[in-house]
């Protein structure tokens, strides 16, 4: 039987959102054989990695695991690569996972080792490279993710995969109001709110499915996911 699920520990601490590091005496928390729980453990004796990022990329990985297909995943401004690495873990039909940053941290290359020595599987499939986002061509049967890319690092993102027919999966940042298109919709909504619907409309608009949902808020104000399947018009 899959490890996978949806839930998590019910000894999970209350503060979610916390930005503090997790340390290798958190394993406690994390007690069952579930892959979140394996992940957590895997994260705590990294050492370096906050708790918010950790509940985070769950919220992110399990939505996208349901939602999207694709036959080779590209996280996209990775940091860590945590997105990359729990994807894999819980869509092992998926052979091809690449994560790429223009600066990798030093935690990449920790949490690599640590989530490779637990699944030794993922050193053949999860591939963590350094370099702009753009020096990964995406195919039309590829996953594109980017959690928290900040300004348009999102929209790079979003053009990636409109430009391959690829699905995607967005977690918004920072926008910057003077650059980005609010579809003159701020007076009403805001400008954050205002962007991301004019993502939302640009994908729907390109013959994709969307979904809009949220992560829960206690992990991050900054909640909007956004998701995209390309409907492809059978001949």
């Amino acid at each position: 039987m899959s490890d996978w699920t949806d839930a998590v520990s019910t000894e999970e601490p209350r503060d979610l959102g916390s930005k503090k590091s997790l340390r290798p005496g958190a394993q406690c928390h994390y007690p069952s054989p579930s892959a979140f729980d394996r992940i957590a453990r895997t994260v705590c004796r990294v050492g370096r990695i906050p708790r918010k990022e950790l509940y985070e990329s769950w919220e992110i990985v399990k939505r996208v695991r349901r939602h999207l297909r694709g036959t080779r995943i590209i996280d996209l401004a990775c940091g860590h690569g945590l997105v990359a690495y729990a994807l894999a873990v819980i869509m092992p039909s998926v052979p091809e996972i690449i994560a790429v940053d223009r600066r990798l941290p030093p935690s990449a290359a920790l949490l690599r080792d640590a989530m490779e020595a637990e699944w030794p599987s993922l050193a053949e499939r999860v591939r963590l490279q350094q370099g702009d986002v753009r020096s990964v061509p995406v195919l039309e049967n590829d996953i594109v993710v980017c959690a928290h890319g900040c300004g348009s690092l999102t929209d790079r993102a979003l053009d990636l995969a409109l430009d391959a027919g690829a699905d995607v999966a967005v977690l918004p940042c920072c926008s910057d109001h003077s650059r980005l298109d609010d579809g003159g919709l701020r007076g009403w909504l805001g400008g954050d709110l205002a962007i991301d619907v004019v993502r939302a409309v640009r994908l729907r608009d390109a013959g994709y499915k969307v979904w809009t949902q949220h992560i829960p808020a206690e992990i991050t104000p900054k909640n909007r996911l956004l998701m995209g399947r390309f409907q492809r018009v059978e001949a």
